[in-house]
């Protein structure tokens, strides 16, 4: 996992060990230097990537689209919900945030229950929505990697235009559905387990806490 970016974005390489073959979740970087040492990362080890996937298109998931397209030859995935920011680099969430982004469009729209695969691996598509309309989680043997959905403690927040706190509540209770054993990837802070967050986590047990962290 790098941590990239202002607002310290979880990116993640994950990779089938026997071919090496990999996908890149969340490049939310901006800085030249930040994209360099994932490369050399890479070449390093030789881990060879084979798509980006974004869990949704705000910016600071979505900056180092560009370079890593441009840079590896890689294509672009994202749910069919969220398309349409990634045609939108000056969108207002990017003007808040202070982001001076352009990424390309996406090359595949992902839907919900389809598998993206590499190598002897794969990666489960749930889509979430709640924090945005395209949100999704991706579910692995014994992983998941949850994006803005669900964090260590807390969720992401619901208080944008195009969030909703209805089908945040809907989403959740999918995941809870899912074996306690998943260990969890947040798309910001900590890891965790899905059987910690169901114990402890006030919007898994209630909807009590209304302060959501700022992602």
């Amino acid at each position: 996992m790098f941590i990239v970016g202002r607002l310290l974005t979880n990116c993640y390489i994950v990779y089938c060990p026997r071919t090496h073959k990999a996908v890149i979740i969340d490049p939310g970087f901006e800085a030249y230097e930040e994209a360099q040492q994932i490369i050399r990362y890479l070449n390093d080890n030789g881990i060879k990537p084979i798509a980006v996937i974004n869990t949704h298109g705000h910016p600071d998931h979505v900056a180092g689209n560009k370079i890593m397209k441009e840079t590896l030859s890689i294509p672009i995935l994202i749910h069919e919900g969220d398309a349409q920011m990634l045609m939108e680099p000056g969108r207002r969430l990017a003007r808040i945030y202070g982001f001076n982004i352009d990424t390309p469009p996406a090359d595949k729209l992902l839907h919900d229950g389809e598998e993206v695969q590499f190598g002897g691996k794969a990666l489960k598509v749930i889509h979430t929505p709640g924090h945005t309309p395209g949100s999704i989680c991706l579910l692995g043997e014994n992983e998941i990697f949850t994006g803005d959905t669900l964090f260590a403690g807390s969720i992401g927040r619901v208080d944008f235009p195009e969030s909703s706190e209805d089908e945040m509540k809907r989403s959740l209770e999918k995941i809870k559905a899912l074996p306690d054993h998943l260990e969890i990837h947040p798309g910001h802070g900590p890891t965790t387990t899905l059987g910690e967050e169901k114990r402890t986590n006030p919007f898994l047990t209630s909807w009590a806490c209304k302060k959501h962290p700022p992602h």
